[in-house]
């Protein structure tokens, strides 16, 4: 694999290719040498004119005398090879040795690349951040239509006068080289490869997703380097990345990633479409110049006297007959004319092709549509492309080997083709967390050896990995918790899915290690607590930007070690002191700006994230910034503990309950977090303002956590904490009032933000009541910020938007809303996945009884599930000893059909209704439904009726 080779290597190969590079573009302006291959006299030279054979043009036949190789090898070998290399090997084979792009970096190792100059309009402070392509310009939403205008130049210009004129090919390459170190200055990390190269369109389309030979970047040995990402030797030898995040996702770090992030934007369309037709317009025109094929087959284009004369000459000769359109006119047009109808062509077929589909009942998903397609038009470019590249000189090529060679681009061609059709976005994202599941497995460092018959992690593939993590014995349900949390924050810290999405994204991962949806909210929660700014939807995340922070981070982390390794001095001793505590941030930022100025530039660093990395190497500040913003979401999720207000209606009230839970589980996190804080510091001004901020907030939970036998926080913490943090509880003697409407809906506002999709369909239906003008506008503020992970919470919100009515006449959903929060309330059924929920709520059917009235018995007896929604009963059975037990059927409670037949060693059983009452019932197909199809489901029914049976 390319992407082994050390960086050390892989510069050498690109210094002597530049260097070739330069040689060739130095024997296009002064070549004394070259020409005496093709001396006709030279008859010990295959490439000699034999002025005896007649290439016509146009019905005249070209004069040909001795000419330079320049310009012949450079597009009838390098192109060709270029492309070769690129299907065959990967994208990352050229671009770690394009001598163009080499040559763009050489303002960023000379440190002089364009720079803006930010002012904190807050503290007046000055920074310089490096100059970027800014995601929403008009360069980052265009970049491949300016690429695939800038190719299409470049192949007008190569048939019009760059083939064989040697003096302006030379010129149109020096410029090129120009641009590119132009476009490095301006621009900062691969900018002119990504956004600027002409040759980039091609990339994409013969290296994505993959080549025949190169490396995965998602899947296997994750490493931080991969690819072709841009990289550097450190001080002390090693590689380190030097991305700086120019483009997101980019082909240089995971080019399949990049492949499948953007294959349905309709620039991906026009390109593979219309690239297959600049292709054929290409070569094809050749014939439509000189009016047979061997103008283009022999060569003589790249070596034409006076080609730039003929620019105005007839640009057609059909049939013998020449058309009166200049050349410089027929060129662009014939290839214009081609991409065009190659684009219109593709659209055609594509939507024929989808037709096609709709007609044979197989349902496949835009995005393999569109794979499919490229898939075929990259492989049709490709072969059309060899059929004509290089004739010149494979034709010189004994017959065996010629047709050895023709053979061997039909069978590379062909596996590619093979290996690239079956590829799919879910099979790519599968095997991307099956990647994070297999590093989080080799962290727990469990014995796989008798189950893998000597063979490592590294050797399975996803299904066999997810079967592995089944059969594990020492895979417990608390470590499976804990693999799936690295899952988790390495997915939100790399961009592929955000708190929200998340839910979503790793939904077949949660069916395979048997988590539920709750248990994801608590690792969620628990990772906004260890890292409050990784749930921050402000900030964008992305693989690419946390390779830049990390490579910087890695950086100072050396200068600190190597200092402690040795006699420190300069910037590491400071550095050193920070750490050690002796020394503030701000007095090293300060006394060394131009020390820190070339790391930063080096990986783009602005003031905000340099600061926060600073931060981290001094604890107590990061800790004290960690603090504040626990203090802050701990702020904004505190929901009133005081009593409801009993105007409410009973079902707001059994909503409000569900979510008063939730806040509390989530409080539970956040405390226990800021008391951990706490106890790691001594008693500083700090630490009693943390202590005095979570007193003031009268958090019902705090004194019963702390008073928690457990945990003993009491002998942990200092008594002047503890005494900070029980002073709500001393002043709170006054009965506490109770909690009006208005003030609920202020706190369901911040509520409704929380990406579990319960707690969002519980604050939907309470705010739908409280006020229903503000709920329609929540609804419609949910869907804007795709903040909705479940379809039923997407298909209320919608309904909401659009509800013209009072809440008198709520929408045909609700009844099912309703349903869902009686089951909510059911402690057997908290923390069920969403989906589960929702289709035990949407199955269930309200019943009413009336006091005395049987529920269920031996005549009658339960089938599926009850849950009590309002009301009370009794489970009443008679023991063989005559004893009767009674237990009491209250809202919340369950009880289900294999419970009941085996209630109490067999004895019959009997549900009276105590008084008028109200009960979900849950069928017995959906039941059982359920029971065969969720594994976590039927645990839990079955560990609920071992419990029962023991009564």
């Amino acid at each position: 694999m390319i992407n082994k080779i050390s960086e050390l290597r892989m510069h050498q190969v690109r210094f002597l290719l530049t260097c070739g590079w330069f040689l060739l573009i130095f024997s296009l302006f002064f070549d004394p040498i070259s020409s005496w291959f093709t001396e006709p006299n030279n008859t010990l030279s295959p490439l000699r004119v034999v002025p005896e054979i007649c290439v016509k043009v146009q019905g005249v036949c070209l004069k040909e005398d001795a000419y330079s190789l320049g310009a012949p090898i450079f597009w009838g070998a390098v192109i060709p090879i270029v492309v070769f290399m690129l299907l065959v090997f990967g994208h990352e084979s050229w671009r770690r040795i394009c001598p163009l792009s080499f040559l763009s970096q050489i303002p960023r190792a000379l440190g002089k690349q364009r720079q803006y100059k930010i002012t904190d309009k807050k503290t007046g402070k000055v920074r310089y951040e490096l100059a970027k392509v800014k995601k929403d310009s008009w360069l980052a939403r265009n970049h491949l239509y300016l690429q695939f205008g800038l190719l299409y130049l470049g192949l007008c210009l190569r048939i019009l006068i760059l083939n064989s004129d040697r003096l302006i090919l030379g010129i149109f390459l020096l410029l090129t080289i120009s641009c590119a170190i132009a476009v490095g200055y301006l621009y900062g990390g691969k900018s002119w490869c990504q956004y600027f190269c002409p040759m980039s369109p091609v990339q994409k389309i013969f290296s994505e997703p993959r080549g025949v030979l190169n490396s995965q970047a998602h899947f296997g040995d994750r490493q931080t380097i991969t690819q072709s990402m841009c990289r550097t030797i450190g001080d002390e030898g090693k590689e380190q990345s030097a991305c700086v995040a120019c483009n997101s996702p980019c082909i240089d770090i995971d080019a399949e990633r990049s492949y499948w992030d953007g294959i349905t934007k309709v620039d991906r369309k026009f390109l593979y479409y219309g690239y297959l037709g600049l292709v054929a317009g290409f070569f094809i025109y050749s014939y439509l110049y000189a009016g047979n094929w061997d103008y283009y087959f022999s060569g003589n284009w790249a070596h034409q006297d006076g080609q730039i004369l003929t620019l105005f000459n007839p640009g057609f000769y059909i049939f013998g007959n020449s058309i009166p359109i200049p050349k410089i006119v027929a060129v662009p047009l014939t290839l214009a004319g081609f991409t065009y109808g190659s684009y219109l062509l593709g659209m055609k077929l594509e939507k024929m092709y989808k037709a096609h589909l709709l007609r044979k009942g197989r349902f496949i998903s835009q995005e393999q549509i569109q794979h499919q397609i490229f898939t075929l038009c990259t492989f049709v470019a490709f072969n059309f492309f060899f059929i004509f590249a290089a004739r010149q000189f494979t034709a010189l090529l004994i017959e065996p080997l010629e047709y050895l060679y023709n053979i061997s681009l039909v069978i590379l061609s062909t596996l590619w083709l093979y290996r690239t059709w079956g590829r799919s976005q879910e099979l790519y994202l599968r095997e991307g967390l099956a990647s994070r599941l297999r590093k989080q497995l080799s962290l727990l460092k469990l014995n796989i050896s008798k189950f893998c018959e000597g063979r490592s992690l590294d050797d399975l593939n996803p299904d066999e990995l997810y079967v592995l993590a089944k059969i594990l014995p020492d895979f417990t349900r608390e470590k499976r918790l804990e693999a799936y949390k690295g899952v988790l924050r390495e997915s939100i810290e790399e961009g592929w899915a955000n708190s929200s999405s998340s839910l979503e994204v790793l939904q077949q991962m949660r069916i395979q290690l048997e988590i539920t949806d709750a248990e994801h909210a608590t690792v969620l929660a628990t990772l906004g607590v260890e890292n409050p700014d990784l749930l921050n939807p402000e900030k964008q995340r992305s693989r690419e930007n946390t390779l830049r922070l990390e490579s910087y981070r890695k950086a100072l982390g050396k200068i600190i070690s190597f200092h402690r390794r040795r006699s420190a001095r300069g910037l590491g001793s400071e550095l050193l002191e920070v750490v050690e505590g002796n020394k503030s941030l701000d007095e090293i930022i300060k006394s060394n700006p131009k020390a820190l100025k070339s790391l930063k530039r080096q990986y783009g660093i602005s003031w905000e994230e340099e600061e926060q990395i600073l931060a981290e190497f001094d604890r107590d500040a990061e800790q004290i910034r960690k603090a504040n913003i626990l203090l802050s979401q701990l702020q904004e999720i505190s929901f009133p503990p005081r009593p409801l207000s009993k105007s409410l209606r009973p079902e707001v009230l059994s909503a409000l309950k569900f979510l008063g839970l939730s806040v509390q589980q989530q409080q539970w996190i956040l405390i226990r977090s800021l008391l951990e804080i706490l106890e790691s510091f001594e008693l500083t001004s700090a630490a009693t303002n943390i202590a005095r901020s979570m007193g003031a907030m009268k958090i019902s939970l705090l004194p019963n956590l702390l008073k928690d036998p457990g945990d003993v926080w009491e002998q942990r913490l200092k008594p002047q904490i503890i005494s900070l943090l029980k002073h709500s509880e001393e002043n709170s003697g006054e009965a506490p009032e109770q909690v009006e409407p208005q003030e609920i809906v202020s706190h369901l506002e911040v509520l409704v933000q929380q990406s579990e999709p319960m707690m969002q369909i519980a604050c939907l239906y309470v705010l739908y009541y409280l006020d229903f003008q503000r709920c329609k506008a929540i609804a419609r503020q949910l869907l804007n910020s795709n903040q909705i992970a479940n379809a039923f919470v997407e298909e209320t919100a919608q309904k909401l938007t659009h509800w013209a009515t009072s809440p008198d006449s709520p929408p045909a959903t609700w009844k099912t809303v309703e349903k869902l929060v009686c089951l909510l309330n059911s402690e057997f059924l908290r923390g069920m996945k969403s989906e589960v929920l929702i289709e035990l709520a949407y199955h269930g059917r309200a019943k009413s009884y009336g006091p005395n009235e049987i529920i269920s018995d031996r005549e009658k007896p339960c089938q599926g599930l009850l849950c009590m929604w309002e009301g009370e009963a009794q489970i009443r059975s008679t023991l063989s000893s005559g004893e009767t037990i009674v237990e009491n059927f209250l809202p919340g409670k369950t009880l289900n059909e294999i419970e009941f037949m085996t209630y109490a060693d067999g004895n019959p059983m009997t549900v009276v209704s105590v008084k008028d009452s109200r009960i979900l019932e849950i069928p017995t197909d959906t039941f059982e439904s359920l029971l065969s199809g969720d594994n976590t489901f039927a645990r839990r029914v079955f560990s609920k009726n071992n419990s029962s049976s023991k009564l």
